[in-house]
Parts: C-alpha cells; sequence; structure tokens
C-alpha cells in the first residue's frame, strides 16, 4: 500500500511501501494481511513476507491466494434499473452484477432496492440520470462491449464529461472534477426527489 502520510518513527523517512495488518478475532493473536493475493507458492510467500520488518518470526495460518468474483455479463442481460431485461422482477446488484468494490456494490445495492420497491407498488422504473456516479456505473455495466465485459468500479472516466466549451475553458483539473461532482450531486436530488414523489416507501 501507499504509504501516504506515513513517517518511520526512527529515521523520519517515508518506507517504500506499507503493509496493513486487519486484527481477524477477539483474542486478538491472528491478523490478516491486507492485500496480498498471489499466484506464489506458499513457501515462497513465507519467504518474501519475513522479509517485512516484524514479520520475521510469525506463523502463517493460511496464504494468500487470487480470487475471482463471480458477475453475469451486465451488458446482455441488465436493464439500467438493474432489472433482468427478460425476466422484469428479477433484479441484479453487488459484485456479481458487474461492479467492483464494496462502495459500488452496496449502492447498486441501495437502486435495487429502489427499484423493488416501485416494482412492489406498480410505479415506473426510472434509472438514476447518466451524470450521476450511480447512472453512470449503471450505464457501465449495461453498455460495456459484451464480449470484453469486465467488472469496474466508479472512476470519472465513467461519468458524463463536461462540454468541450467549458472543457477549454475551465483549465484546472480540480476545477473541472468539482464541477462534474456539483452536476452530479444536483442530478442525484432531482432523481431521488422524483423517487420519493412517486414510491413513497423510497
Amino acid at each position: 500500500m501507499k504509504p501516504v502520510g506515513l513517517r518511520d518513527p526512527k529515521t523520519g523517512r517515508t518506507p517504500y511501501a506499507v503493509v496493513q495488518l486487519r486484527q481477524e478475532n477477539l483474542r486478538a493473536d491472528s491478523y490478516n494481511l491486507v492485500g496480498f493475493q498471489n499466484h506464489l507458492k506458499f513457501g515462497e510467500q513465507a519467504r518474501i513476507l519475513r522479509l517485512i520488518p516484524g514479520l520475521e518470526n510469525a506463523q502463517f495460518l493460511r496464504y494468500g491466494q487470487i480470487h475471482r468474483n463471480t458477475y453475469i455479463n451486465g451488458p446482455a442481460l441488465l436493464r439500467e434499473t438493474l432489472q433482468m431485461k427478460q425476466h422484469p422482477n428479477l433484479l441484479f446488484a453487488g459484485q456479481i452484477s458487474g461492479v467492483e468494490g464494496y462502495v459500488e456494490s452496496i449502492a447498486t445495492g441501495l437502486l435495487a432496492g429502489i427499484q423493488a420497491a416501485a416494482l412492489a407498488i406498480g410505479a415506473e422504473s426510472v434509472p438514476p440520470p447518466r451524470a450521476t456516479a450511480f447512472g453512470a456505473l449503471v450505464n457501465y455495466i449495461c453498455h460495456a462491449e459484451t464480449k470484453s465485459f469486465q467488472p469496474a468500479n466508479i472512476t470519472f472516466d465513467l461519468l458524463l464529461p463536461l462540454d468541450e466549451t467549458t472543457r477549454l475553458r475551465v483549465r484546472d483539473k480540480q476545477r473541472r472534477h468539482k464541477m462534474v461532482c456539483d452536476r452530479a450531486l444536483h442530478e442525484l436530488k432531482s432523481w431521488l426527489d422524483a423517487q420519493r414523489a412517486t414510491t413513497p416507501i423510497a
């Protein structure tokens, strides 16, 4: 992990990288090395991990392995409301829908819940605006190239860009990002207000 804001208290230097240990049990005698998925053989993992200061004598209870998320081909199967195209009463959310990340999985779960509530009372299911992070992510998982579809996190690249005139006028990247975020928040509020008006339980 990038050692942002961290200094070695003994030397005052910034390390090249840091290892995050996450407590795994109440006894606090087992810790997880966060983000250490790899293809290395177990013996080689033990050798390399013992090179990390503080882990020279560690006992490893299990080793890192690459995991692969299972997901559907969203562009072929899903509407922008997260309903299946052929079975609209069935909704998908989370990693299986084709998103990466905890926040993205939670967001699609919330969106699927809003859509399910609308379906339950016979209200119209309305996808979130494309200019919002919700809408941009759903647009990606529903309209990416079917043959090469891969799960994605939300990034500025998925959000609708500013119009060309504004981009040429506003050269500062942080200011442009703020403008994109302000637009997204405005459109999200309008969409949520409309959802509340038509779906009281949303």
